[in-house]
């Protein structure tokens, strides 16, 4: 589901009269971005103000910023009503400019440098203030897929993922059946959250500018999951249909090494239907089906 309009930016975010302009902080700290962290630099304070507004009152929750850079998210996320931001960053380079921010912020941005994929987030910031916890970040492309899974899997830790993501991981996300879009990472978002398309970025708004566009998606948790189904079922069978995608499911299924006959006539699915057909309740329907006729 896409927004049609830019989220407005509160008027209680501003940023601070003492803090040196971003371009400074990295010349001084000599920050250019790397490739092989997928870096991609967003400068444009009034761009990272609406992502934080875009991740809905903050208002005593603890920001998680996975991948901050030299802290121009950070900045709005610092201005905003969250009682804490927890930073999550990599590059050493960084985390000198981030400490020189925390010291206009006493008390409100805790750093932590560490790789975003080996940091259990929710118990780091159990250590620095407690919850509820909001994850609002300009994901590193190359890693961004791995760390949504991650999320995903205890997504009821989180009140919200705000993310700014490849406009064409961000299209898979709020995919419909269907489409060429729609695959295992769809299903899986779907059956946990309402996901919101929010706006679009133009390379030309980071530095160094990605070939890409990027958009900016909102996951909230749904209240119960889309239909019964646990995830490593779930897993499987959209791993299976949609590795074979363009084959009918008597077909693709047969990877589970279960008998398909049985298991899609559980289901209550067509065997000729192909995976981008399926909704996420019948993904869930087979996923139910296979654990009673798993091996």
């Amino acid at each position: 589901m896409r927004s049609n309009r830019l989220p407005e930016i509160p008027e209680n975010i501003q940023s601070a009269p003492d803090l040196p302009p971003l371009r400074e902080v990295i010349a001084r700290h000599g920050i250019s971005a790397r490739r092989g962290l997928g870096q991609h630099f967003l400068l444009d304070l009034n761009l990272t103000a609406r992502i934080a507004a875009a991740s809905g009152d903050l208002g005593g929750c603890t920001a998680i910023e996975i991948g901050p850079g030299p802290g121009g998210l950070t900045r709005a996320l610092l201005a905003s009503a969250a009682k804490s931001v927890v930073a999550v960053e990599r590059d050493q380079r960084c985390i000198d400019a981030l400490l020189e921010l925390a010291k206009a912020y006493p008390g409100r941005l805790h750093v932590e440098h560490g790789d975003a994929l080996d940091i259990d987030e929710i118990a780091l910031c159990r250590a620095k203030g407690g919850g509820p916890y909001k994850i609002v970040a300009n994901l590193p492309f190359n890693i961004a897929t791995v760390l949504l899974v991650k999320w995903l899997k205890r997504i009821r830790d989180f009140r919200s993922l705000t993310l700014t993501l490849q406009k064409e991981v961000a299209g898979r996300l709020c995919a419909r059946p269907r489409t060429k879009e729609y695959g295992r990472l769809s299903v899986m978002t779907q059956w946990l959250c309402e996901v919101r398309s929010m706006f679009d970025i133009p390379p030309q708004a980071f530095t160094p500018p990605p070939k890409v566009t990027s958009t900016v998606v909102h996951l909230k948790p749904l209240v119960q999951p889309a239909a019964k189904a646990t995830w490593d079922d779930l897993e499987r069978v959209t791993k299976a249909a949609f590795g074979q995608r363009r084959k009918m499911l008597r077909t693709s299924l047969k990877s589970l090494g279960v008998d398909t006959t049985i298991l899609i006539a559980s289901a209550g699915v067509s065997p000729t239907a192909r995976a981008e057909e399926l909704d996420v309740a019948a993904f869930c329907a087979l996923a139910r089906a296979y654990s009673k006729t798993r091996p």
